[in-house]
């Protein structure tokens, strides 16, 4: 202990599997604590691709990656991945298995970033009401799935509104500008659907805006206007919160075999989209608007920025959640290589499910005559406009859109299941050593300089960049949200991020004596402990 390194030492105990506490500032002498492990070590693996692998993967990456590029924004992602990506992806996983506690206990390594832990809670508990939302709408078009006819195909609904137009058939108008008869107004009153015609296409509305406005939102005038509550919905967000449930009743032992089927299924089903959607019309139009790389965007700050957001986003950085996860694990378990193998995973399946996804909208271009510019969205609008519309233009329309929305609800069922198992920045030599002694050789030094410069940096960076360029919150560049809303949203961030300096305070402050005299503000461990469940 003349380094202050916190050792583990093996212990001849089969029959346990948790840390014995021996020694530490308000520790009781041989004390035990329970720890659960994974019933086999491909339970952790599938478990990680869960939580990690979600629904930014597929409608987020796409969209970010043709708006930055297409092919040219894998340079920055790529890089980020490195310098960001799994050294902090590694660094959580490592520090769970090593402590063998969650998000929380974990920081006794360094009781003065406890507030870490806390943050991280605060974060996941934004995460969980947020996601369990998004599985309630995946649910409510599921459902809304299983009929002869989908009813966002349609304009002949109580919701849809005298504007709403079912086929807008611009390629018909945009073939007869190209040819000058549109400027001879030979077109100009041309009927296209019902009493529209091509110079009134500005003013319709697509059936299936509608349906997600008008039938599943529920858009009210403003957020001073409540509006009322839907039951369908209430009915949707019941189901998917006692799915949940029963998928983590049972502690990690249920849920390492849950995560078998809710991981894997959502692959099968890309799968079978991809094949179906690259053998539409316009498929490789769609896909060359991907990947086509315009190499001028490397110039822009954006891009970088957005590259890393990502990344952060789609590997569940900072949440807490890969450290509960890794804490599961077996103390000898090679985290270093499980932290490679779960980034490649998280990443390819980034970059396949943008071949699914623009399949599919260069099909939904072809069939409008537009740019698919026009139709590629982000997020929900993605999920619940781009996509749905392009499935009722295919044939047996119902059995795209089941697929698709079943697989949007184990992505985000297995994401949310994880942040219920559950109940960024330390480094040193000393942990180095210590991981070293978990996976029976040291990492390569990239890792280190990593955790302690390269990547807090990137943070800072992407943080004061959001600062800088801070515009105010709107709704489809229409609707400005009210000073009053800015404010709770701002009140919600702070939140968390208060969580680290108030506690930091707090623990100074309840101190007694100098910073060197007090053991559980030492920057050296305090906690020293045997670990069990290495056996």
């Amino acid at each position: 202990m003349a380094n202050g390194s916190l050792v583990a030492t093996v212990a001849a105990c089969p029959e346990k599997k948790g840390v014995v506490v021996t020694g530490g500032a308000g520790a009781s002498p041989g004390a035990y604590q329970e720890r659960e492990t994974w019933t086999r070590q491909m339970d952790f693996i599938m478990s990680c691709v869960g939580f990690a692998v979600g629904l930014g993967n597929v409608w987020r990456f796409p969209y970010l990656c043709y708006k930055n590029g297409g092919g040219v924004f894998l340079i920055p992602y790529l890089l980020i991945v490195f310098i960001g990506g799994i050294p902090i992806f590694f660094l959580e996983i490592a520090l769970g298995q090593f402590m063998k506690a969650g998000s929380i206990n974990v920081w006794n390594i360094a009781p003065l970033f406890k507030g870490l832990g806390y943050s991280s809670m605060v974060i996941v508990f934004f995460c969980n009401t947020y996601y369990i939302m998004v599985l309630a709408w995946g649910f409510y078009y599921l459902i809304h799935s299983f009929t002869a006819n989908l009813p966002w195909a349609s304009c002949d609904n109580p919701w849809n509104s005298p504007s709403c137009s079912e086929i807008f058939h611009q390629i018909t108008c945009n073939n007869s500008y190209a040819n000058g008869s549109f400027a001879n107004s030979s077109w100009a009153n041309v009927s296209i659907s019902g009493n529209n015609s091509c110079t009134g296409l500005n003013d319709t509305r697509s059936p299936i805006i509608e349906f997600w406005e008008n039938k599943v939102l529920n858009i009210s005038s403003g957020l001073d206007e409540p509006g009322s509550m839907s039951w369908e919905l209430t009915l949707c967000l019941m189901a998917v919160w006692i799915m949940v449930y029963f998928c983590v009743w049972k502690g990690v032992k249920s849920t390492g075999k849950i995560v078998y089927f809710t991981a894997t299924f959502p692959y099968v089903v890309l799968i079978i989209l991809f094949v179906r959607g690259v053998t539409l019309p316009g498929a490789y139009e769609g896909i060359m608007y991907y990947i086509k790389p315009n190499w001028s965007k490397l110039q822009e700050a954006q891009v970088w920025i957005d590259a890393g957001t990502q990344i952060f986003f789609s590997y569940a950085i900072g949440l807490g959640a890969l450290t509960a996860l890794g804490s599961y694990n077996r103390f000898n378990n090679d985290c270093y290589k499980d932290a490679f193998v779960l980034a490649l995973i998280n990443s390819g399946t980034s970059f396949f499910a943008g071949f699914v996804v623009f399949s599919i909208l260069g099909f939904m271009a072809a069939e409008q005559g537009v740019d698919i510019s026009q139709v590629a969205e982000s997020g929900p609008g993605l999920a619940f406009i781009a996509y749905p519309k392009a499935v009722s233009l295919m044939p047996v329309a119902p059995l795209w859109a089941a697929l698709f929305f079943f697989m949007l609800l184990m992505l985000g069922l297995d994401s949310q299941v994880e942040n219920h198992t559950l109940p960024p920045y330390h480094s040193s030599d000393r942990f180095m050593d210590d991981v070293a002694r978990m996976i029976g050789y040291r990492p390569f030094p990239w890792m280190k300089w990593c955790w302690a410069f390269i990547t807090p940096c990137v943070c800072i960076g992407i943080f004061l960049f959001h600062l800088v360029n801070y515009k105010p919150l709107t709704y489809n560049t229409d609707y400005i949200y009210p000073w009053w809303g800015e404010v709770i949203g701002w009140c919600m961030a702070l939140s968390s991020m208060l969580c680290i300096p108030v506690s930091l305070l707090y623990k100074l402050f309840r101190a007694k004596g100098s910073f060197s005299q007090v053991p559980h503000l030492n920057s050296r461990y305090s906690v020293w402990i045997h670990v069990s469940s290495v056996c």
